[in-house]
């Protein structure tokens, strides 16, 4: 599986007679190898088995390289989940969400948590006119003056508030990244991980395209696996149509996502950003 097949910043060799896999990065600009090394060893001690085990890092080389376990299983999102699937994935959230302690997440690379990294993202993206770049379809356009007007007045992204306690946070939710085996779930790629909260964990995996488009997750079902506090659920719905706005973005006519998605599938995600303003 290499980076220019699948448009990613890293290529991996899988060397399954020994059971290991060599992650070769593409791009070290984020700290990405660092943060992916650290993560690996933070869940390692953690004993929950939801991650790979680390074995080697080359974090110097030129590419950057880590080596560690191979881990059974198939990607989730191939086709849609079930609802044994989902119930798992759910399990494995909320166990990787507590499996290590808020003392620890300083130890993580990242000079923002992932809330904070992801809302600064789009604003940036919609001060440079990202917004402007989408198209004439009246309801894409509409959907994204709508979103950039409420953002303008949001207060979000703040990592810390009350009932939202600190968690260690994946950070890419695409479902490829969670291996199912027929009985748990368990993730891989690590490079985007950070501080975060529960709210935005979620938030970013429901509206990611893999999950409600591809795989047809039923969010509402979902999100009622999770006991959440009413602070939670008020910032799962700020982050959902945040999450919403980054993918209505990225789907703009000629990028890369839009080349690697049917068509219409911006005016769905167009349509999808316009229930959750309301």
């Amino acid at each position: 599986m290499t980076a220019a097949a699948r448009g990613v910043t890293h290529e991996v060799r899988v060397d399954r007679e020994h059971g290991l896999v060599t992650k070769r990065f593409r791009s070290s600009a984020r700290r990405e190898p660092t943060r992916e090394w650290v993560a690996l060893r933070l869940l390692a001690e953690s004993g929950t088995g939801l991650a790979a085990r680390p074995i080697s890092a080359r974090l110097d080389a030129d590419p950057p390289e880590i080596r560690m376990s191979w881990l059974p299983g198939e990607p989730l999102g191939a086709g849609p989940v079930s609802r044994e699937q989902a119930q798992a994935l759910a399990r494995s959230l909320d166990l990787l969400w507590r499996s290590v302690p808020p003392a620890r997440l300083a130890s993580l690379p990242a000079a923002q948590s992932n809330p904070e990294a992801f809302t600064g993202q789009i604003r940036q993206s919609l001060a440079a006119g990202g917004h402007h770049r989408l198209g004439q379809d009246p309801v894409v356009r509409r959907a994204a003056a709508v979103a950039a007007g409420w953002l303008e007045g949001a207060v979000i992204g703040r990592q810390t508030l009350p009932g939202c306690d600190a968690v260690f946070g994946h950070g890419d939710a695409n479902l490829a990244n969670f291996l199912w085996d027929g009985r748990r779930v368990r993730l891989v790629d690590f490079e985007d991980c950070g501080p975060s909260d529960r709210a935005f964990e979620l938030a970013i995996l429901i509206e990611h395209l893999s999950a409600w488009s591809d795989a047809r997750l039923d969010s509402g079902a979902f999100v009622a696996l999770f006991e959440l506090t009413a602070a939670e659920r008020a910032r799962l719905a700020q982050f959902r149509r945040l999450a919403a706005l980054f993918w209505l973005l990225h789907l703009r006519p000629g990028g890369r996502a839009s080349r690697r998605n049917p068509p219409g599938t911006l005016r769905r995600q167009a349509e999808r950003l316009l229930a959750l303003l309301g």
